[in-house]
C-alpha cells in the first residue's frame, strides 16, 4: 500500500507500472494478481461555467498522507485487495495535467472496481486538500469542498 504526494507533474502509467513491478518483486509472485482497476483524474479547463487556466492545490503535510493511508486501510477492510496506490498532485497545476491516480490490485474485478471507486470518493471527502483556481480573466477563487467542481 502506498501514498505519494507529488509537487510536480507525473506519468500515471509509469507510476502504476513501477508500483506493480515492486509489488511483484516483493511478493515473489510472477505475473498478475487477477484484476487491476485504476482511475486518473485530470484538471479540467472549466468549472462552474467559467474558463479555468490553472489551479493551486494545497495540502496539510503529514496529515494528508495519514488520512490517505487510513482510506486505503478502510478499503482493505471492506474488500479483498492485494495492494493499492494513491498518487495526488499538489502545487501549481495546468489543465490536462493529472491530479490524482488511484489503483487497486485484487484477485477479482468486482473488488478491484469497488475499492478503486471507494478510494477516489473517500479521498475527495476526507483528505485535507484545498483548491484555488485561476480564471481566464486573471481572478482567483477557492473551490468549496461540497461543490461538483471539487
Amino acid at each position: 500500500m502506498a501514498v505519494l504526494i507529488k509537487p510536480e507533474s507525473f506519468n500515471p502509467a509509469q507510476l502504476q507500472a513501477a508500483h506493480e513491478a515492486d509489488m511483484i518483486a516483493a511478493s515473489g509472485i510472477v505475473g498478475h494478481f487477477g484484476a487491476t482497476a485504476s482511475f486518473i483524474g485530470t484538471m479540467r479547463h472549466f468549472n462552474e461555467g467559467d474558463d479555468v487556466t490553472g489551479m493551486m492545490l494545497e495540502h496539510y503535510p503529514g496529515m494528508t498522507e495519514k488520512e490517505l493511508d487510513a482510506v486505503i486501510s478502510d478499503a482493505r477492510n471492506q474488500w479483498e485487495i492485494h495492494d493499492a496506490l494513491i498518487v495526488h498532485r499538489v502545487g501549481d497545476i495546468k489543465p490536462g495535467e493529472p491530479i490524482v491516480l488511484t489503483v487497486v490490485w485484487s484477485a477479482h474485478r468486482a473488488a478491484a472496481f469497488e475499492a478503486c471507486r471507494f478510494l477516489m470518493e473517500a479521498l475527495k471527502s476526507r483528505a485535507p486538500f484545498w483548491k484555488k483556481e485561476t480564471l481566464k480573466d486573471g481572478s482567483h477563487r477557492w473551490v468549496e469542498r461540497n461543490t461538483p467542481g471539487y
